[in-house]
């Protein structure tokens, strides 16, 4: 941001105030600077992205890089599109945006005189000032408030009389906000060193400390107390007993290093003494990273017994940490977590790992080793890179590290661009299913993907085309259940929007695909298969709308003819992609409802549906779209089984409404003609102040060609809510109807005051099979404001007032 000139003129003051400026006044010209911030995203593929602020991109000073936040926590339950687990790389904490100000050339130096403004103001024969009645001095950069101030013009020291406020207000709101207020003071020139009496300093507005005198030096930058109090919680006269306090012999704070020292220390809870030690050293309110213990965990499971993780942040340097955490539990277990990040000039990596001796499994180290790194490249290429390793998945829910089920390991490469995208990723999958064992199930996969769109120019309308290739390889060698296969395939697509008379939206498409396979170790197929689908679509759309009294209401018929030659047996290819089909109003007009490029649909087809939307004056909406799928003859694509298996699809009716309250409902049915339910899913959300649901109810028949021989009748639901001020409770559960059990089960109570935070949960955990069983964990946290800087949470606060 450019610099900006602030000049200050002598004016007159009012009349009833008498002024003193004791030097000529001096224009400031301060320069602001505002700091970027840098987060990140996470990309549909599961991959974590950098996300810059305008164009930007990455740091490139290292003495002014993001700094790591210590007690970030990575999401490891993040799905990949492709059904794995992503492990996500640590949030990065920037400086939070703040303005810098810097003295221009012309700012006053050290020695020059300070503006004093006062109700009266005398001046004897021995150069002593004495300034009474509302006296507020300002002298570079540091505000004075007080009732009376002598300054002796000889020795240069001031003597000043309560109550007192010292500030230096270009801070206020920052986490470098510091207040003194005092009865009595005596003060060098620099209104920053000496000594105040009845003193209290309260950092960022978060801790205070008090005690009846207090010593500053070196401008500022040192604060001695003796016998002081310390705590963040408010305390009244009333009730001058806090929830908590530290009792010190002495307590120093450093400005520059941040750092509290307390001698001889006494913790203390509702005034009664719990623990006392030597000597402390603790970081100020306003410190993000910093060398030294993290907040206990205590955690209690049914199969580890009563444990407690102590973790050990460490810093290395502005952009790498290592955080080491032991855990031990009853049950004769022992637990070394580690986590490592490192913050680049153009990306930025996270590893975490444990390993473990318990009695779970007598004799056996188990472990995992999770890591993510993303890099930005040139010409706005990314780079990713995953590593995914654990013994099995009973280590991973024993230790609560995450629900993954399959893990990958690999690179990524990406860029995408306006009118054109490049997608490449390699690597190997591992599964931690029972009913997948890795021999039979693909290890080794990679994909490539080129697209470009475009406008031509003597036909008009969008043209695309795409380039992708696919390859994945067994470990099994056997025929049918060994298969490897690899494709290329090319993808030319044009398509034209025009609008007719009355207000019908005419559309055309053309596409052609073309596939190249070789397909290894299985007998049923051939070895080579070229095949080629050409297809040709034409749409019309008749939007209407009405609007009356303020409330509009849309309705819009859509017919979708589309044609592609039927399949023959010869260009028959397994299709390992394409299994998993989803039928719902995002796909109703699409050419090809199969996700992959395995199958794909043929025939003669037409789309039809209708959607309704009523929008009202007050701020709620209300849309229902119905459809189906009419052919000539079945697709074998579908095997003639599922909603889209016959000549009629099943009908698609779906409904949503969104309110001003916050509530949000969704629901999709598939039903034949007969209404009986193929598909039913229901979504519910409702966020508000004090209360945040997210609830889910699907409902789907069996169907063998999708693998699910039975069938799925589910309700999952996760919830917040503010019980009271201060007190946040969750819940968590998911349950299975057909079997008539639930499969998780957790709730949370989160208590948090101006001074303290308390967490409680309790999980159950319901599966088993030979490699799992059922477990019960309970954990507790406890954390003290005024130590290092908070992260906020949900809900309020309960910040407790004084009465008057």
């Amino acid at each position: 941001m450019a610099a900006r000139k602030v000049s200050k003129g002598c004016g007159a003051h009012p009349a009833r105030r008498a002024a003193l400026i004791v030097a000529a006044c001096a224009g400031i010209g301060p320069t602001l600077t505002i700091a970027p911030a840098l987060a990140q995203s996470l990309m549909a593929d599961g991959q974590t992205l950098p996300a810059y602020d305008g164009n930007e991109g990455f740091w490139t000073d290292k003495d002014q890089g993001p700094a790591l936040a210590p007690t970030e926590s990575p999401d490891g339950n993040t799905r990949m599109a492709d059904g794995t687990e992503a492990t996500q790389v640590s949030s990065v904490a920037s400086p939070s945006q703040q303005v810098r100000i810097a003295p221009s050339v012309n700012a006053p130096q050290r020695g020059t005189a300070a503006t004093v403004l006062a109700d009266n103001v005398t001046l004897d024969g021995n150069k002593q000032l004495t300034a009474s009645g509302g006296v507020v001095i300002w002298y570079q950069g540091t505000r004075l408030i007080a009732s009376r101030v002598i300054y002796d013009g000889q020795n240069g020291g001031a003597i000043i009389e309560g109550p007192i406020h010292l500030t230096q207000p270009d801070r206020r709101g920052t986490r470098d906000e510091t207040i003194v207020i005092a009865d009595s003071a005596q003060l060098d020139p620099n209104l920053q060193d000496g000594i105040l009496r009845g003193a209290r300093l309260v950092l960022a507005r978060e801790l205070q400390l008090a005690s009846r005198e207090m010593r500053r030096e070196q401008e500022g930058r040192i604060t001695t107390m003796d016998n002081v109090v310390a705590s963040s919680c408010n305390v009244c006269a009333s009730d001058p007993v806090p929830l908590w306090e530290i009792r010190a012999r002495r307590i120093t704070h450093d400005a520059q290093t941040k750092m509290l020292h307390f001698d001889q220390p006494q913790f203390r809870a509702f005034g009664v003494p719990l623990a006392s030690l030597p000597s402390l050293t603790a970081p100020d309110p306003t410190v993000e990273r910093m060398t030294g213990f993290l907040r206990p965990q205590f955690r209690t499971t049914s199969s580890l017994g009563v444990g407690i993780k102590l973790p050990y942040f460490i810093t290395l340097g502005d952009h790498a940490d290592l955080t080491v955490t032991p855990y031990v539990a009853a049950s004769r277990t022992t637990t070394l977590e580690l986590r490592y990040r490192q913050a680049y000039s153009n990306g930025e990596m996270e590893w975490n790992g444990a390993l473990s001796r318990d009695d779970i499994e007598p004799g056996e180290t188990r472990g995992y080793l999770f890591g993510a790194a993303r890099f930005e490249l040139p010409r706005g290429y990314q780079l990713g890179v995953q590593l995914q390793m654990a013994t099995n998945r009973a280590y991973l829910l024993d230790y609560d590290i995450t629900d993954a089920d399959r893990l990958w390991s690999g690179l990524t490469l990406d860029r995408v661009k306006r009118d054109r995208m490049v997608i490449a990723r390699i690597g190997n999958y591992e599964s931690l299913r029972d009913d997948e064992p890795d021999d039979i199930t693909p290890s080794v996969v990679a994909d490539a993907l080129w697209e470009r769109r475009w406008q031509p120019d003597r036909i008009g309308g969008i043209a695309s085309l795409e380039w992708s290739m696919h390859a994945h390889r067994r470990q099994s060698n056997e025929d049918i259940i060994g298969r490897d296969m690899a494709r290329a395939s090319v993808m030319l697509d044009w398509q034209r929007n025009e609008i007719l008379p009355g207000g019908v939206v005419g559309t055309v498409e053309t596409q052609l695909n073309t596939d190249f396979y070789t397909i290894n170790q299985d007998s049923r197929y051939e070895d080579f298969v070229a095949r080629a689908d050409p297809t040709l679509a034409a749409e019309l759309r008749w939007p209407l709308a009405r609007h009356s009294g303020g409330v509009t209401q849309i309705i819009e018929p859509v017919a979708q003819l589309i044609w592609s030659p039927e399949r023959d047996a010869e260009d028959e290819v397994p299709n390992e992609d394409s299994r998993l089909i989803e039928f719902d109003e995002g796909n109703l007009y699409s050419l090809d409802r199969f996700p992959g490029w395995d199958a794909r649909e043929s025939g003669l087809r037409a789309n039809l549906g209708v959607s309704w939307t009523r929008i009202d004056p007050t701020g709620w909406q209300l849309g229902v779209t119905a459809g189906r799928v009419l052919r000539s003859q079945p697709d074998s694509a579908f095997d003639g089984t599922g909603p889209l298996g016959g000549k009629r699809s099943d009908w698609l009716l779906s409904a949503n409404y969104s309110g001003t309250n916050g509530l949000a409902l969704v629901n999709r049915a598939l039903f034949d003609d007969s209404f009986t339910m193929s598909r039913n899913e229901l979504r519910l959300g409702w966020l508000k102040p004090g209360l945040q649901v997210s609830a889910g109810y699907l409902w789907m028949d069996s169907d063998p060609r999708e693998d699910r021989m039975e069938d799925v009748s589910e309700l999952t639901a996760v919830a917040g809510w503010q019980i009271r001020d201060g007190w946040w409770a969750s819940a968590e559960t998911r349950y299975d109807f057909a079997e008539n059990r639930a499969q998780k089960a957790e709730l949370g109570l989160e208590y948090r005051n101006e001074c303290v935070t308390v967490e409680m949960s309790v999980k159950r955990r319901f599966s088993s099979s030979e490699t799992l069983r059922e477990d019960t964990s309970l954990d507790l946290g406890v954390r003290l404001g005024g130590f290092g800087k908070q992260q906020s949470g949900p809900g309020t606060v309960a910040r407790r007032a004084c009465l008057r």
